[in-house]
C-alpha cells in the first residue's frame, strides 16, 4: 500500500485503515521528556481544535493569507525554556524540553503536522507491505543537511541502523529495535524490514536523519535538515539557531534567528516576560496567565501530558500497595487542577491521556477526585503507618506548574499524616538522580505522549529502561505484549484499557491530570501553532511589527 504526502493522502491496507478508525485528538509535553502514538481523522482533529484559543486560529489564518509576501521575513525571536539541554545528539536526547528544541534542527523521514497527521519530511512518500513487515521510503528531492551536502540513501540507512542498534547492538530508540534490516534499493529508495507488524511503528520514523558516520559528532556540532541550523550553545544560558536558507519547504522559516533562553524558576520567567525580553513562553500556571493576559497573547491548547505524583515502588514504605493507594485517596485532584491550572486540566487516574479517546478508559471513580481522608488513613493504619511517615518529593525548580502542584499536595498529605517535603533541583540533577538513577521517594513531573497509546504504557513494563518508578506486575507485562501483537484495533484498545486499570488498581503512581498548555506570546508574534506532540515549531512564526 502506498501513502503519498503531496496532495490528498491516500491511506490503504490494513494498517492505515485501522489507524483511521481510532480517532486521536491533540496535545503536547513531558518533564522527563520521552514520547510515542496513533493517527487521527481530520474530523476528530477539527472537533478538538474548537476548544483552543481563537488567537491561535487567527495567527494561522493570517499566515496563510500573507504566505509568499516579503513582509513576513526576517527578525529574531526569543523562546523561554524551563530547563537546560541534556544532549544535542537527537538520538540520545532524553528530556522533552530538549526534544521540543531539536525539532527545529532535525527531521526524520516523517514528522507530525499540527493536526497530528504524519507528513513527509526527508521522505516524500512511503509504502507498507500488506503484512506490515516492509516499509519502503522514497527520499524527497532537494533535501540538504546544514553543511550543504545533499541527503543520500546512505545517510538514511546509517541513521536508522544507529537508532535500531544494528551498528553496535545498542538501540538508541527502543521502538526502533523492531527493525531487522535497512536496505538501499536505489539512490532514492530505502527499504526497512521489521520483525513483526505494529500499527504504531510509523510514528517512530520521526527519528532524526543525520549524516552517515557523524555519530558522536552530533553531540558537539549537530547537523540536521530542519528549518534552523545550530549556531551556539551555552550551558545554563541557552541555544541559538539560525535560519536554514536551503530548507526544502519553500518560504520557511520566516525569522532569521531564534534563541531558546533558559529562564530558571517561575519568578524569573515572570520577570522576563513582564520586561518583554521573551517573545514566547509555554506551560504557564494559571496565576502567571492572569498576570500576563493584558500585555501578552495568552493562548491555550489541550495536551497529551500526564502529570502525576510519581512514586518509587521499590522504596519503603512506597513498596506497599496499600500505602500507594492511600496517597491516591489523599489527593484532591480537583483542588490541584483549580489552583494550578484554573480548572482547565482533565483529571485522570492512570497513564493515558483522554485525548487518545478510543484507548482511554475513565477510572476516576477508583479513588475519587476530591480526596477521601478517612479511606487514606484506614489504608495507612492497615499497612502499619497509622502515625504516617516522612517523604521527599523531588521537583525540577524551573517548572513552576509542578512546584505549585507540589505545594498543594504537601498540604493535602498532611491531612492523612504524611509529612512530605519538596526537594527542588536542577533538571540535569533530576535526570541523573531521579529519572536515570531512580534515587527518590516521589517526584512531580509530566510524561509526554506522542500519537500512539503504546508509548506511555510501554514504560511501565518491569524490564523497561524508562520504568523509573520501578513498577512490577507480571500481569501488566503479559497484557502489554498482547496489546503490541494485536492488529485488530478494537482488540488492541481493550488491552490498553486493561493496562490502565492494572496501573490504577496497583497505584503505580498517583495520577493527577493532563494539563492544558497555556502559552504567552508577545503581541509582535504571529503564526505560532500548537502540536499534538511536544515541540516548539518556530518555522511558521513571524513578526508583525
Amino acid at each position: 500500500m502506498k501513502t503519498c504526502f503531496h496532495g490528498k493522502k491516500k491511506l490503504c491496507g490494513f494498517l492505515f485503515t485501522a489507524l483511521l478508525m481510532m480517532a486521536v485528538l491533540g496535545g503536547c509535553a513531558d518533564g522527563t521528556g520521552e514520547s510515542s502514538g496513533d493517527n487521527s481523522s481530520k474530523e476528530s482533529i477539527a472537533d478538538s481544535q474548537e476548544s483552543t484559543s481563537t488567537q491561535e486560529s487567527t495567527s494561522e489564518e493570517s499566515t496563510a493569507e500573507q504566505e509568499g509576501t516579503g513582509d513576513m521575513q526576517g527578525g529574531s525571536v526569543v523562546v523561554g525554556i524551563q530547563q537546560d539541554i541534556d544532549s544535542l545528539d537527537p538520538h540520545k536526547a532524553t528530556a522533552a524540553g530538549t526534544k521540543e528544541i531539536l525539532f527545529n534542527i532535525f527531521e526524520g523521514l516523517v514528522k507530525s503536522d499540527e493536526n497530528g497527521h504524519m507528513i513527509g519530511a526527508v521522505a516524500s512518500d512511503y509504502t507498507i507491505s500488506e503484512d506490515g513487515l516492509v516499509y519502503t521510503f522514497t527520499l524527497r528531492d532537494g533535501v540538504k543537511f546544514h553543511n550543504g551536502n545533499a541527503v543520500t540513501a546512505e545517510d538514511v540507512k546509517y541513521s536508522l541502523e544507529r537508532v535500531a542498534g544494528l551498528l553496535d547492538g545498542t538501540p538508541l530508540i527502543s521502538t526502533m529495535s523492531a527493525i531487522t534490516a535497512v536496505d538501499i534499493l536505489d539512490d532514492k529508495t530505502v527499504q526497512v524490514t521489521v520483525g513483526s507488524a505494529n500499527t504504531e511503528l510509523i510514528y517512530s520514523f520521526v527519528a532524526a536523519i543525520i549524516p552517515a558516520g557523524s555519530g558522536e559528532e552530533e553531540g558537539a556540532d549537530p547537523v540536521g535538515t530542519g528549518p534552523f541550523s545550530y549556531v551556539s550553545y551555552k550551558p545554563q544560558e541557552g541555544i541559538v539557531l539560525a535560519k536554514n536558507p536551503d530548507y526544502w519547504q519553500e518560504g520557511l522559516p520566516y525569522v532569521d534567528q531564534v534563541e531558546f533562553k533558559i529562564v530558571g524558576d517561575g519568578d524569573t520567567a515572570l520577570m522576563e516576560l513582564q520586561g518583554g525580553t521573551i517573545d514566547i513562553y509555554p506551560y504557564l500556571t494559571d496565576s502567571q496567565a492572569q498576570v500576563l493576559q493584558d500585555n501578552y497573547q495568552v493562548v491555550s491548547s489541550a495536551t497529551t501530558m500526564v502529570q502525576a505524583l510519581y512514586l518509587n515502588n521499590a522504596v519503603e514504605p512506597l513498596n506497599d500497595v496499600r500505602v500507594r493507594q492511600a496517597i491516591c485517596y489523599a489527593l484532591n485532584k480537583e483542588e490541584i487542577n483549580d489552583f494550578v491550572g484554573g480548572g482547565t486540566g482533565a483529571l485522570i487516574s492512570s497513564c493515558m491521556p483522554p485525548t487518545l479517546k478510543d484507548y482511554y478508559t475513565d477510572l476516576n471513580e477508583t479513588y475519587g477526585t476530591t480526596g477521601n481522608v478517612e479511606k487514606a488513613k484506614e489504608l495507612l493504619a492497615d499497612a502499619g503507618y497509622a502515625d504516617g511517615f516522612d517523604m521527599e518529593i523531588a521537583i525540577v525548580s524551573g517548572y513552576e506548574f509542578h512546584m505549585q502542584t507540589g505545594e498543594v499536595i504537601v498540604e493535602q498529605l498532611k491531612q492523612v499524616g504524611i509529612n512530605a517535603t519538596i526537594q527542588g533541583m536542577e533538571n540535569s540533577e533530576w535526570l541523573e538522580k531521579v529519572y536515570k538513577g531512580r534515587e527518590f521517594d516521589a517526584t512531580i513531573t509530566c510524561l509526554t505522549s506522542d500519537m500512539t497509546p503504546g508509548y506511555l504504557m510501554n514504560r511501565f513494563q518491569t524490564s523497561s529502561s524508562k520504568n523509573f518508578i520501578n513498577f512490577e506486575s507480571a500481569e501488566y507485562d503479559e497484557v502489554y505484549q498482547k496489546a503490541q501483537a494485536a492488529i485488530d484495533l478494537t482488540e488492541k484498545a481493550e488491552y490498553y484499557k486493561q493496562l490502565q486499570k492494572i496501573l490504577c488498581d496497583e497505584a503505580g503512581s498517583a495520577f493527577i491530570q493532563t494539563p492544558a498548555d497555556k502559552t504567552a506570546l508577545s503581541k509582535r508574534i504571529a503564526g505560532y501553532k500548537f502540536y499534538p506532540v511536544y515541540v516548539q515549531d518556530i518555522s511558521t512564526v513571524y513578526i508583525v511589527e
